[in-house]
């Protein structure tokens, strides 16, 4: 992403997400209606294809201070107002003020129609779904993804797990899904990897995110936020390889980002003195739960210190977790007699653009070039949902045998990287 990448991000005029030529838009009748677009994107050549949209009124960078105004009750001064553009941000979607009630309703609602996108973007019937993972950082309800599950027809044989790592959620997953030697699956009485091989699987984030920042008074969080899911269908070990990976753990000690964690946690790290707890919830349900720096302040959901304490924490340790993936990867190619190849295309987080900028010029330094576009301007900061809407972005233009790169990295902090091969 250089210089000139950047003036494109920032001048470029962008219409609603729900303009777009192949979105499906309708309203959802809970309170006045909540519109939910939704785009289905599939490559046949890979056999992998896919859901992504949002949900709730679009506002671009110029209505944003009207609707905090409304939500806070007073208006933001100019020098608290964020230069949206400059962080990678046009526009995002915000949903009107429901009761708590009505917002389990309406992500449930949602959830379920993204399901059942997705399968059918892939060609399969939602009866044949073995396993559905999504990432979510604030679920609405404990039990938020057996209830999409079972609202969009997934068999109740299949796995249903919820990934609770801020935004790195979905990439977790993913890595979930595929890496049977991460310390998670050994822990299981049965390797979700394992399970999973060959398997047709549904694997993303979800993120209703403008039903916390309802409740929020940071300023920046609201700004940056927004609503937005997307989901990918894959068959593990055939449409999508594993490669190589890495997971870390790096407590927020000073809370740059603190979270209410509104799914259980015991608060305390485990024996090994991980952050991360892992409980059978049912005959057929997983939990992976992180622990965060949690606000002071009781209400609060989200509490945000500043840029700059946010770009110190995710580009110093992204960077390592990055770095060592990469050489895995590197050495991984080697013993295969392949030091030709290369990954072709990094999806990345997409935390805002001045992170990933500099998180890109850092690896550069260490001689690692990866491409990183930049593809979520419409949304905002989406959460666990960017990584898999910017792979779904980039699905049309990837091939058989093609090595992509997934950096996930969040509040707690949870960083996910793995490198997979693209099957046919």
């Amino acid at each position: 992403m250089d210089e000139k990448v950047a003036s494109q991000v920032q001048s470029k005029t962008i219409s609603s997400f729900f303009e777009r030529p192949h979105v499906h838009v309708e309203k959802i009748p809970i309170g006045p209606g909540v519109p939910l677009g939704i785009e289905q994107v599939s490559n046949p050549a890979l056999g992998i294809g896919g859901a992504y949209g949002a949900w709730g009124a679009a506002y671009d960078n110029q209505e944003l201070p009207e609707l905090l105004e409304e939500q806070l009750g007073v208006p933001l001064a100019p020098e608290e107002r964020l230069n949206l553009a400059e962080l990678g941000f046009l526009s995002r979607h915000h949903v009107p003020q429901l009761s708590a009630e009505e917002h389990v309703r309406l992500e449930v609602s949602v959830g379920a129609r993204l399901l059942r996108a997705a399968a059918q973007a892939c060609g399969w019937a939602i009866s044949e779904i073995e396993a559905v993972l999504v990432g979510i950082s604030i679920p609405a309800t404990e039990d938020y993804v057996e209830r999409i599950a079972a609202e969009a027809g997934v068999p109740d044989s299949a796995l249903k797990v919820s990934v609770h790592k801020a935004c790195d959620g979905s990439v977790a997953a993913l890595h979930l899904a595929l890496n049977p030697e991460l310390p998670v699956n050994r822990s299981l009485r049965q390797n979700i990897a394992e399970r999973l091989l060959g398997k047709k699987v549904l694997v993303g984030g979800i993120e209703g995110l403008s039903r916390v920042l309802r409740q929020a008074r940071d300023k920046q969080a609201i700004q940056l936020f927004g609503n937005g899911a997307g989901l990918l269908g894959l068959i593990p070990g055939r449409t999508m390889k594993f490669l190589v990976g890495g997971t870390r753990e790096a407590y927020d000690e000073e809370g740059v980002l603190q979270v209410r964690m509104t799914y259980p946690h015991s608060h305390r790290r485990g024996a090994d003195d991980s952050l991360i707890e892992v409980v059978e919830t049912g005959e057929q349900s997983i939990r992976v739960a992180g622990m965060m720096h949690e606000p002071e302040e009781p209400a609060a959901p989200v509490v945000m210190a500043g840029p700059m304490g946010m770009v110190k924490l995710f580009v110093r340790n992204g960077v390592e977790a990055v770095r060592g993936v990469y050489q895995a990867y590197r050495d991984l190619m080697a013993q295969r007699n392949m030091s030709g190849r290369d990954i072709a295309v990094a999806i990345v987080h997409h935390a805002n653009f001045k992170i990933n900028q500099l998180k890109e010029k850092q690896l550069w330094k260490e001689g690692i070039r990866l491409p990183m576009p930049w593809l979520l301007s419409d949304f905002g900061n989406v959460s666990a949902a960017t990584n898999m809407i910017a792979f779904l972005r980039q699905l049309a233009s990837l091939k058989p045998g093609d090595h992509v790169l997934f950096d996930g990295f969040g509040a707690g902090t949870y960083y996910d990287v793995l490198a997979v091969e693209l099957g046919g």
